[in-house]
């Protein structure tokens, strides 16, 4: 009843998810997975009070992952809040791609514009050497939270992941560089959750989306050793202005788009080339 209640919420304030999100405030305050719902002691009056408050704030569009503290990410749990991006699940196709294309050998991954961590950590192995770039005060607390409590060899490196002293000596030894920047054009409808929610610089890139693309492509192409591979994921309006952005440059070959599991294109690669 209180999880079928609190989705009859959810519905009428336009929640995407509202049952999903409903069972999922109701297993965080029982502290249970979700799976275990089903065979959890139903909530006393003090969960279902907790529950009802946890579901109002929902109602106004405070995400999801503000009220539990946490969002999934390529099987963590990350600390999310106020002030950084939460890591979303389409993500995790660039991840793959990356995990992919990691060497045999001691690897070095650069992650530019690295927010809350998600694939810094998601990335990181027993044998490569990670770096993480992010200037945001705001989510370099989430950052530096998250890396300690999860991947503690991860390194965290303040400053502007476009700038060309950031890990100036790294330049033409890097494997790997991957980023998920900001990309969406400036007016594009987003969802209440990002529009109020999402830090706006996090998530908006000028009117285009483009606006640090050519910034990160130029550090990303200083940092690659010939061989590497270059990861952006972009917006599904990006499928082919950004590749052109990056053969453009003439320093990458094998560029490619790839789609998501709803066929949007959603992340481009690509192969530095010797100079």
């Amino acid at each position: 009843m209180v999880i079928t209640a609190a989705t009859r919420v959810l519905a009428g304030a336009g929640v995407a998810s509202p049952r999903v999100d409903a069972e999922l405030l109701t297993a965080h305050v029982l502290g249970v997975s979700r799976s275990r719902l089903l065979t959890a002691p139903p909530p006393d009056a003090a969960q279902c009070a907790e529950i009802d408050r946890l579901v109002a704030a929902r109602r106004t569009r405070i995400p999801l992952q503000h009220l539990t503290g946490t969002a999934p990410f390529y099987g963590h749990e990350f600390e999310v809040g106020p002030g950084v991006f939460v890591p979303r699940f389409e993500t995790e196709l660039l991840v793959e791609w990356a995990l992919q294309h990691v060497p045999g050998e001691k690897t070095r991954i650069v992650d530019l514009c690295g927010g809350s961590g998600a694939i810094a950590v998601a990335v990181a192995q027993q044998q490569s050497e990670v770096y993480c770039v992010e200037q945001s005060p705001a989510a370099l607390r989430w950052l530096r939270r998250n890396v300690a409590r999860l991947a503690p060899d991860v390194r965290v490196v303040e400053g502007d992941a476009t700038d060309p002293a950031v890990l100036r000596g790294l330049d033409g030894t890097v494997d790997l560089v991957l980023s998920n920047p900001p990309y969406v054009p400036e007016g594009a409808p987003v969802d209440v959750e990002v529009a109020v929610h999402d830090p706006h610089d996090a998530v908006f890139a000028g009117a285009d989306g483009l606006a640090l693309m050519p910034g990160l492509v130029g550090r990303a192409t200083d940092l690659l050793r010939p061989g590497g591979w270059l990861g952006i994921e972009h917006d599904d309006t990006q499928g082919a202005s950004l590749p052109e952005l990056i053969r453009a440059t003439g320093r990458f070959d094998a560029v490619t788009d790839h789609r998501d599991l709803a066929g949007r294109p959603r992340f481009v690669t690509g192969r530095r080339m010797a100079d």
